[in-house]
């Protein structure tokens, strides 16, 4: 029994060993620079002179900043354009791609290429594209007869382009993780469905589905957090134009930060947009428990 305790306390030993320097660089590179940011939030730091106290001042002004709530506006109208897209597309090819046909992996590999490119890079390449004078997807529009818009510079189709472009390089992603989830519902469930005449909707309604719910629930909650944190692609494809129309919230605290220099201020819309995406993914933990208390 002495041996068995021995041996435990230097399993525990070891195990804080090796986790130890994982926790001193979350602690460094991400504790620290939080607490730090939450100070800052309470002044009007500006990197070059000033640091003083300033209490709520900051936070007092993002009511009266218009910019932000614009900001605001247009993140929950991008959310509501991508998130439910992102399940249903990124779902859907989960679905066809479970299929054991040929080449099925080799369209698997190339739904989720995108997914490695870098942001930037894709946002630049797709400038191109949309080039409303020589650009790919109005040339191809052309064939047709159709005159294509100026995809990034007019309402509303600059924010409908950015839909697009995060669409196509995250929905690769999410495939992957549906695939896994679907790997794992069991065979028999569908084997007795069809046995009960159940046909392949009904299949997926009442067996796939249900089945997929926290896998749904994970992909949701980081389609929640990436929507409101937008940044790369508002940036790089339109600047926040036409009109601020596709200014993003991140944009914004980016702009008074680093543009501005009130870094004091930019602290204090960060620590408002948390405490958003906060409630957000809250909301969205609620109605998944709801509908499992329904099943």
């Amino acid at each position: 029994m002495a041996s068995i305790t021995k041996l435990s306390r230097h399993q525990a030993r070891m195990g804080y060993f090796f986790i130890t320097p994982t926790l001193l660089l979350f602690v460094i590179f991400t504790v620290i620079p939080v607490i730090m940011a939450f100070y800052l939030s309470f002044t009007n730091y500006d990197i070059v002179s000033k640091n003083d106290f300033v209490g709520l001042d900051n936070y007092k002004r993002l009511v009266d900043d218009n910019i932000f709530w614009t900001t605001l506006k247009n993140v929950l109208y991008y959310s509501v354009l991508y998130i439910p897209l992102n399940i249903a597309i990124s779902l859907s090819l989960a679905v066809l791609f479970m299929r054991k046909r040929i080449g099925v992996k080799l369209f698997r590999t190339a739904g989720y290429l995108p997914t490695l490119t870098s942001g930037v890079a894709a946002a630049t390449v797709w400038i191109w594209l949309l080039n409303p004078e020589f650009g790919l997807v109005n040339d191809i529009l052309s064939k047709f007869g159709i005159a294509g818009p100026s995809w990034l510079a007019e309402m509303p189709y600059a924010m409908i382009s950015i839909v697009f472009v995060t669409l196509w390089q995250s929905v690769g992603a999410n495939m992957v993780i549906y695939l896994a989830g679907l790997n794992g519902v069991p065979e028999h469930l569908y084997e007795s469905a069809k046995l009960d005449g159940a046909n392949g909707w009904q299949s997926f309604r009442y067996i796939t589905w249900p089945v997929l719910r926290p896998t749904t629930f994970f992909v949701s909650t980081m389609a929640i957090i990436g929507a409101l944190q937008l940044f790369d692609q508002a940036f790089v494809l339109t600047k926040g134009g036409p009109a601020n129309s596709t200014k993003t919230t991140v944009y914004h605290i980016y702009t008074q930060g680093f543009g501005q220099l009130q870094m004091g201020y930019a602290d204090a819309m960060a620590f408002a947009l948390s405490l958003i995406i906060l409630v957000f993914s809250l909301i969205n933990m609620k109605l998944n428990k709801e509908e499992d208390s329904m099943i």
